[in-house]
């Protein structure tokens, strides 16, 4: 008598695929938690970057998102004049004293009354003047820096002397044009004037540490006979302009550039 294989009935059959179909479902399930948890967990642990949104397809507008680093400050940068004082300091070679005694050795009797850093300007490459008489020199180029320097004799009469302040030559100089008013109102300076330029920049320097660029003999609101002198910090670039009794050797007053 042949055997008969038996097949399964279909109740069982329905509880077998059941039990399959619920292992299936609670894999998935729990591979579903498991990746979310990985999602929340590096939401919590991960910087948020800061990355310009998108420009919005449906609207055309950009939304605007905030950004990572903050752009620098305008008090961060030097001002136009800062930069050219440390440009053009630097570039002088010769101090304001050497250029001083030259200038005052080219017109015998003379006295320093002006002298001031700068470059060369486009009249003075044109040799205008006339050539130093001790030592005629060709000028700088244009922007080159330069002393200008101005030197009286005692009755007021003015020269102008330019300077290289590279090489510390002499390439021009010239008498200024003055009135007999002029003349008079500087002689009466000079004869107030018994600080030498010497002594008012060591009062400056004294008060104020720095490169002088500027020295003048001046005369304030008072009417007071005073030395003017510029001098220049050269870490923050800034210029400081102090008064000094050209009397006393006093400071009579100091004021910060910071342009």
């Amino acid at each position: 008598m042949s055997s008969v294989r038996r097949l399964p009935p279909l109740r069982s059959m329905a509880v077998i695929c059941a039990l399959g179909s619920s292992v299936l479902l609670m894999t998935g399930c729990t591979n579903a938690d498991t990746a979310r948890s990985s999602v929340a967990e590096a939401a919590q642990t991960t910087p948020a970057t800061n990355t310009a949104s998108p420009t919005d397809t449906d609207t055309g507008t950009a939304t605007a998102t905030s950004t990572g680093s903050a752009s620098p400050s305008a008090s961060a940068s030097m001002t136009d004049d800062q930069a050219e004082r440390k440009a053009l300091v630097p570039q002088a070679k010769v101090t304001w004293d050497k250029a001083a005694d030259t200038a005052v050795k080219e017109v015998p009797d003379s006295k320093l009354v002006d002298l001031e850093l700068k470059r060369t300007s486009a009249e003075a490459t044109a040799s205008t003047g006339s050539p130093s008489p001790s030592t005629p020199n060709p000028a700088p180029s244009q922007g080159a820096p330069e002393w200008e320097a101005k030197v009286a004799t005692s009755d007021g009469t003015v020269h102008r002397i330019d300077i290289d302040a590279v090489s510390g030559k002499v390439f021009r100089t010239q008498a200024e044009d003055q009135d007999t008013d002029d003349k008079q109102q500087l002689a009466d300076l000079l004869k107030k004037a018994t600080q030498t330029p010497e002594q008012a920049v060591k009062a400056a320097t004294d008060k104020v540490k720095g490169t002088v660029t500027h020295v003048e003999l001046d005369e304030n609101d008072d009417q007071k006979a005073i030395w003017s002198v510029d001098v220049v910090s050269t870490d923050s670039w800034d210029k400081t302009t102090l008064e000094v009794d050209a009397a006393s050797g006093d400071i009579l007053n100091q004021h910060v550039d910071r342009d």
